[in-house]
């Protein structure tokens, strides 16, 4: 019930991750089609990029005031953080708080004084202000570093390298909030390099008992983890999509034109191969470099068809090789016979 900014921080990672999930499977998903050539309908969905904005831009961002009250001289206290944030954010539509002189808040007896309230992707968070300023500089001064380097433990004094007088940084050492901001940016740039994939779970209850399902609690989490723009999106696009020139050397077999070799180009001979196997037309749409196809079924078909195909296969090398296998034996057992009737005869 009571966030500070511990939380803060760790629903700024949870936005930044949904902002991850939104590009790699809303966003790129949509663009993909466009890129191809499709025809398509644009989903519209929500973008939070507004909210990762809001906390984590470097001149007008929640770390960013943090970092400023930090730093400079003065007195310095939670409450003129928080006056700061009310003359900065003030007009942000996913900023709330009562002090910003806002008419929408003003009168808001949920929202303390002292507290500041952000409408993140998953719902409204309201945070106390009380510690912010303290937690957030987190430092570990110079002369302590230096005197933990001095001892004379080999473990203590590698756990504070700061501390070698031939190292010292006069620089200030980085606020907890900048230290985190990096860390994300660190592995969303991570993220980014690979072909992650989601597993979303749902929370049924929040007694953590089985064989009871709290509707509301999970209609809720469906919403805010964006599954609703997702289905959405999966519904009216294409549940498969491959290159030409994979999805030829996968289902060649089932066509005759196309095996064992087909001579011309990847695409034609992907149309080719399905116009053998009569797949209906509104089931897969061909790219610019990709077939895509609509439905799972279609897909469970072509594997199921190909599933069968190498069997065939595998019955009809099998047969080949006992055939080839009883001829060679026969043939050797009439050139015995040839021989051995021909000594017989010369015997007799």
């Amino acid at each position: 019930q009571d966030n500070s900014f511990e939380q803060f921080i760790i629903n700024y990672c949870n936005e930044k991750l949904q902002q991850i999930f939104i590009e790699l499977t809303l966003k790129e998903e949509q663009e993909e089609y466009i890129r191809e050539g499709i025809e398509w309908t644009h989903i519209e969905y929500f973008n939070n990029a507004i909210i990762c904005d809001l906390i984590e831009n470097n001149q007008t961002g929640i770390l960013a005031m943090l970092d400023e009250e930090c730093l400079r001289p003065g007195t310095v206290t939670d409450d003129t953080f928080l006056e700061k944030l009310n003359q900065v954010c003030a007009t942000h539509q996913h900023f709330e708080s009562r002090m910003s002189k806002c008419s929408r808040f003003l009168n808001d007896t949920s929202l303390p004084h002292s507290c500041f309230r952000i409408q993140h992707y998953a719902g409204k968070v309201m945070y106390q202000v009380e510690g912010f300023v303290d937690k957030n500089n987190d430092l570990l001064y110079r002369d302590l570093s230096q005197a933990m380097w001095k001892a004379s433990h080999s473990l203590i004094k590698a756990l504070f390298p700061e501390g070698n007088p031939t190292k010292i940084n006069l620089k200030r050492p980085p606020t907890a909030g900048s230290q985190f901001k990096a860390s994300v940016a660190t592995l969303m740039k991570n993220l980014q390099t690979k072909n992650p994939n989601y597993i979303r779970c749902i929370k049924p209850n929040d007694k953590k008992a089985a064989h009871i399902f709290n509707d509301a609690l999970v209609c809720h989490q469906i919403r805010y983890l964006g599954l609703l723009e997702n289905v959405r999106v999966r519904r009216a696009g294409y549940a498969f999509r491959q290159g030409y020139e994979p999805c030829l050397e996968r289902y060649k077999m089932l066509c005759k034109q196309t095996w064992p070799h087909w001579r011309g180009p990847a695409r034609a001979g992907v149309e080719v191969l399905f116009n053998e196997l009569e797949i209906p037309e509104e089931e897969f749409s061909f790219g610019r470099s990709k077939i895509f196809i609509r439905n799972p079924r279609t897909l469970f078909k072509l594997e199921d068809l190909r599933k069968q195909r190498l069997e065939d296969l595998a019955t009809l090398i099998e047969k080949i090789y006992r055939g080839w296998k009883c001829r060679t034996r026969f043939l050797l057992m009439k050139k015995s016979q040839i021989v051995i009737a021909s000594w017989y005869r010369r015997y007799a």
